[in-house]
């Protein structure tokens, strides 16, 4: 029950962080709605899911992979550029009307590119990686074990879900509630936001090595 606990609180702790995630969750919501909001999150906690499998069954290989000296420089410099395409699409498409909505078809072709987009940019963050790797590396230790680590994952991932989920369902709530101009800013601080966390992550890689 301890790992539960810890999981629970982990997860909150998490939950508070400003980071790629938040801003693609909730730009996601205001701009097409909880449904696709909610994709989006699919694709994250899927990403999550992997990774807590990973880390759980092949964890000297993933620990095996950090050591490679070329690692974080790839990991690094891809999602420092995926996450930086990202905010720039955000800033140069339109806002989504909202004014007529596409037809059941269109919605439901458009519900994959939003599960992708959701994987990748947890995916490529290199914060996830390392979190769940070093996560892993201390609960999962021969001294640590006792056969129910896996219920520090359930923690972690219930509240992850309810939080997101819960960011989704403001964001569709506020949306009636801002004027378009508001919207438009929002969109605005979102997309230089990725593009900061993007160019940040390349900076640690090529100007601020370790």
């Amino acid at each position: 029950m301890i790992h539960f606990l810890n999981g629970l609180g982990m997860g909150l702790a998490l939950s508070i962080l400003v980071g790629p995630l938040l801003f693609t969750l909730i730009q996601t919501a205001l701009d097409r709605g909880a449904r696709a909001g909610l994709v989006v999150g699919l694709g994250i906690w899927f990403s999550d899911l992997l990774f807590i499998a990973a880390s759980y069954w092949a964890l000297s290989r993933l620990l095996e992979i950090t050591q490679w000296e070329r690692f974080k420089e790839i990991l690094g410099t891809g999602g420092g550029l995926f996450l930086a395409v990202v905010g720039a699409a955000i800033l140069i498409q339109k806002v989504p009307g909202t004014e007529s909505k596409p037809a059941y078809g269109e919605r439901l072709a458009g519900l994959g590119p939003l599960w992708l987009k959701g994987f990748l940019v947890n995916t490529v963050n290199p914060f996830t990686f390392f979190f769940w790797t070093s996560v892993a590396t201390g609960l999962l230790t021969e001294e640590n074990k006792t056969g129910d680590e896996w219920l520090f994952y359930l923690g972690v991932m219930v509240v992850l879900i309810a939080t997101d989920s819960a960011k989704v369902l403001a964001a569709k709530w506020i949306r009636p509630r801002l004027k378009p101009r508001l919207l438009l800013l929002l969109r605005r601080i979102s997309g230089l936001a990725l593009i900061a966390f993007g160019v940040g992550l390349l900076v640690r890689v090529w100007v601020l090595p370790n």
